[in-house]
């Protein structure tokens, strides 16, 4: 389909909105899980941490169709499924609660999963979340 217009003037614009990344990422992450990736990823590759939280929370994150809860249904099944990232799967763990899901339904989401990714993925996933959880329940309520 050609138009005579310039690529950029067909295509729609990406939102992206730094501080509304900022935002929502303090609002879906703690600060023990920020402090823990954030400055050492900056000192590793100065300027990926900004683009990383630029893009995908002040940008994927804040695209129509989902919601937060939905968003953190997605990325359990995708990192239980990926396997090998233990503490992001941690971190969307800890998130989940933050969006308000309860721990019998984080459970659920790895016990769904079993049939489709496989018994030694969910077991892997299920280990993660149980500490995640564990480590969650020690925490102080904001």
């Amino acid at each position: 389909m050609t138009t005579g217009q310039p690529l950029s003037k067909q295509l729609t614009p990406a939102r992206l909105d730094r501080d509304e990344g900022y935002r929502l990422l303090d609002l879906l992450q703690d600060t023990a899980t920020q402090q823990a990736t954030l400055p050492g990823l900056e000192q590793l590759a100065p300027g990926y941490a900004d683009w990383i939280v630029t893009t995908l929370f002040g940008g994927t994150y804040l695209r129509e169709g989902l919601s937060l809860r939905d968003r953190q249904l997605v990325n359990l099944a995708a990192l239980t499924t990926l396997g090998g990232v233990d503490p992001q799967l941690a971190g969307h763990v800890r998130t989940s609660l933050r969006v308000g899901m309860t721990r019998q339904q984080v459970i659920e989401v790895f016990v769904h999963l079993a049939p489709y990714i496989g018994v030694p993925k969910t077991l892997a996933g299920l280990r993660v979340a149980a500490s995640a959880l564990a480590d969650a329940e020690q925490e102080p309520t904001r």
